[in-house]
C-alpha cells in the first residue's frame, strides 16, 4: 500500500498524522534519518537567541532533516530549548537524535594550550589560533583594568596571571575574549589561593614577578627554589638582580637574539635589572605552578650567583670570585673573564 502521507508538506503531514492518531507515520519522521547510509558529519552552529524556525529551516537547507516544519512541530511538542553553540550532526541521524543533541548534547569544544614562560602577547597568539577570538581582542581584554580589578588581579594588565594549562571552550557568542580570560585568571587564583601572599595584593604581585623570573631562568624543577632564593637574597641585601630575561622582555621586538653591553647599560629600559634596583615593574611571562610555589617559598641559603652549565643545569656560588671561576669553567672555555655580569652569566 502506497504511503500517501509521505508526499504531503512536512508540517501538514505531521499535523494530520498526529491528529489522526497515525502513530506509525509520526514515528517514521521522528526516527528515520534522511540518509541512513551517510556517515559524514557536519558542524552546525546554533546562534545565541536564534529562533526554532530558523534552526529548523537551516537543518533542512543543510540536508540534515526531511521537513523543517515537521521538525519545528516535533520540537515544540517536546518542549525542549535549544542550546547555542557548535554541534557535530549527521544526515544519518534521526530527527529525534538531532533534536536531543541540540538540546542536551555537549557543544563542540576548542582546545587552548600554552606552556609555561610565554608572554601575554604569545598567549594571545595561542588564543587566536583557536579561532574563538582574535589576538587583538584578547590583548584588549588583558589590559581592561576594571575587569582585572573585579576578578581580583592586582595589576594594570594580565601579564603573569594567565595560568599555563590546557583549556577547552565552546564557541563564544560574538567572539568575546572575556570568558577565556576569566577562565585563565580563575585557574591562576585557584593555584595561589592557599599561598601566604594570596591575601595581600602587593605581596601577591611581587611574588608573581619573582615567579616569572624563576620561570625564565630555569626549567629544572630542583633548581627553582634555589634560583628564587638567589633573587630573594639579593633583594634582601639591596643588590641588583642582574637578570638577563628582564632586559630581553623590556627590549620586546627590538631584541635580535644577542644581549649587548649597551643593553646592560641602558637605563631607558625599565626592565633592566642591571641598572634599576629591586624587582622589575611587572612580570615578564606566565609562570607555572612550580615557579609560583618556588617564589612563594624561596630556599634559604647563602648563594648570590648562578651560571649555566652546558647541560642546562646551574652552578650556584656564594662569592663573586667563586662565580667568576665558574663562568670561566662553564662558559668561557677556560679563558679569563675579569668582570662578572651578574647571577647568571
Amino acid at each position: 500500500m502506497r504511503q500517501w502521507w509521505k508526499w504531503l508538506p512536512g508540517g501538514l503531514a505531521l499535523m494530520l498524522l498526529t491528529i489522526g492518531g497515525l502513530a506509525g507515520g509520526a514515528w517514521y519522521f521522528v526516527e528515520t534519518p534522511l540518509r541512513p547510509a551517510d556517515n559524514a558529519t557536519v558542524v552546525f552552529t546554533v546562534e545565541s537567541g536564534e529562533s526554532l524556525a530558523s534552526v529548523a529551516g537551516r537543518l533542512e537547507k543543510n540536508g540534515l532533516i526531511r521537513w523543517s516544519e515537521s521538525f519545528r512541530t516535533y520540537a515544540r511538542l517536546r518542549k525542549v530549548p535549544l542550546q547555542a553553540g557548535e554541534f557535530e550532526l549527521s544526515a544519518a541521524w534521526s530527527p529525534r537524535r538531532i533534536l536531543e543533541t541540540l538540546a542536551f548534547g555537549q557543544p563542540m569544544l576548542h582546545r587552548l594550550h600554552f606552556a609555561e614562560g610565554l608572554t601575554m602577547r604569545e598567549v594571545a597568539l595561542a588564543v587566536n589560533a583557536t579561532g574563538l577570538t582574535t589576538a587583538e581582542r584578547f590583548l584588549a581584554a588583558c589590559n581592561d583594568r576594571d575587569f582585572l580589578r573585579k576578578n581580583g588581579i592586582p595589576a594594570e594588565n594580565a601579564e603573569g596571571y594567565l595560568f599555563p594549562e590546557t583549556y577547552f571552550f565552546p564557541r563564544i557568542p560574538g567572539q568575546s575574549p572575556y570568558p577565556i580570560l576569566k577562565a585563565l585568571l580563575d585557574r591562576f587564583k585557584g593555584t595561589v589561593r592557599d599561598l601566604p601572599q594570596a591575601g595581600n595584593p602587593e605581596e601577591l604581585h611581587a611574588m608573581v614577578i619573582l615567579a616569572s623570573l624563576v620561570e625564565k631562568e630555569t626549567a629544572i624543577p630542583a633548581e627553582r627554589e634555589l634560583v628564587a632564593g638567589v633573587y630573594a637574597k639579593r633583594l634582601q641585601l639591596g643588590m641588583l638582580l642582574q637578570c638577563d630575561p628582564t632586559i630581553i622582555y623590556g627590549l620586546g621586538e627590538m631584541f635580535t637574539g644577542n644581549l649587548r653591553r649597551s643593553h646592560l647599560q641602558d637605563a631607558g629600559n625599565p626592565y633592566n635589572t642591571y641598572v634599576h634596583p629591586g624587582l622589575p615593574p611587572g612580570p615578564i611571562c606566565s609562570p607555572g605552578k612550580a615557579a609560583l610555589m618556588a617564589a612563594a617559598g624561596p630556599a634559604e641559603h647563602e648563594f648570590l650567583y648562578f651560571v649555566a652549565r652546558p647541560d642546562g643545569s646551574h652552578h650556584f656560588s656564594r662569592s663573586l670570585s667563586e662565580h667568576n671561576n665558574a663562568v670561566i669553567k662553564y662558559q668561557r672555555g677556560g679563558r679569563p673573564f675579569p668582570k662578572s655580569r651578574g647571577p647568571e652569566s
